[in-house]
């Protein structure tokens, strides 16, 4: 894989400024531009976008993987190694409460990863993982 481009996503959130002090206050993402109805972050150098909205009533759903309740939908970004190990230390800091606590993937085995999964206060859930070796990310 030589040049990421940034994605751009785009996620509904019910209270626009509970989750502005969780984008920029616990994950430490950058503001940009923002309104009344949205806010653009830095979100590990893509653009991510809060946009006001109802709260709903929505069926959660979730996938098994390795005995875990994997949220659908979710998004995240995939760190360096020790980037995701320090990051998890801020997250324990902040009391973030875990959907999936942190946890090694295919210990030994190719794509080992890191792995683990939160809600921002909205519900939206996020995965953060890191590659032990970051080649092996679309291996089979």
């Amino acid at each position: 894989m030589s040049k990421l481009s940034p994605f751009h996503v785009a996620i509904p959130v019910h209270n626009l400024e509970e989750c502005r002090i969780f984008y920029r206050d616990i994950l430490n993402c950058e503001e940009g531009r923002s309104s009344d109805h949205w806010v653009d972050f830095n979100f590990f150098g893509h653009q991510l976008v809060i946009h006001n909205k109802a709260q709903s009533i929505e069926d959660k759903a979730a996938n098994e993987v390795d005995g875990k309740h994997v949220p659908v939908p979710h998004y995240g970004v995939v760190l360096d190694w020790e980037t995701f190990t320090n990051f998890e230390t801020h997250l324990k800091s902040k009391n973030i409460n875990f959907i999936i606590e942190p946890y090694i993937r295919f210990e030994g085995l190719v794509g080992e990863q890191k792995t683990m999964f939160f809600n921002d206060p909205a519900g939206n859930a996020l995965e953060f993982k890191a590659f032990k070796d970051q080649s092996q990310l679309f291996a089979k």
